[in-house]
């Protein structure tokens, strides 16, 4: 394996694993409250366009890290769709 594509290899999968553990403690906690669902969003959105940019190189680096950082984030917006705020949560019931 030539350096560069080492390089990429570690510089790939330190960057991708920063994700998981807000999908851990998602998993785990089953609370999404504050977590952003535009970030993870657009991260997705532009890791896509990352991994078709890394297939069109045939660049194996790219196309691995942001296949599993896409899917990550995907989880991410998938939990904070399930346990995220509710608003009806927060609201005062009607005086009776």
């Amino acid at each position: 394996m030539d350096d560069w594509v080492l390089l990429g290899v570690v510089a790939g999968f330190l960057t991708t694993l920063g994700f998981a553990p807000q999908l851990v403690k998602g998993l785990r906690t089953k609370h999404m409250d504050d977590v952003s669902l535009l970030m993870p969003l657009i991260l997705a959105a532009g890791m896509l366009l990352w991994l078709f940019y890394g297939l069109t190189l045939d660049n194996i680096p790219i196309v691995l890290w942001n296949a599993i950082a896409f899917t990550l984030n995907v989880g991410i917006v998938f939990l904070k769709l399930k346990y995220g705020r509710k608003t009806d949560r927060y609201e005062t019931p009607p005086a009776s």
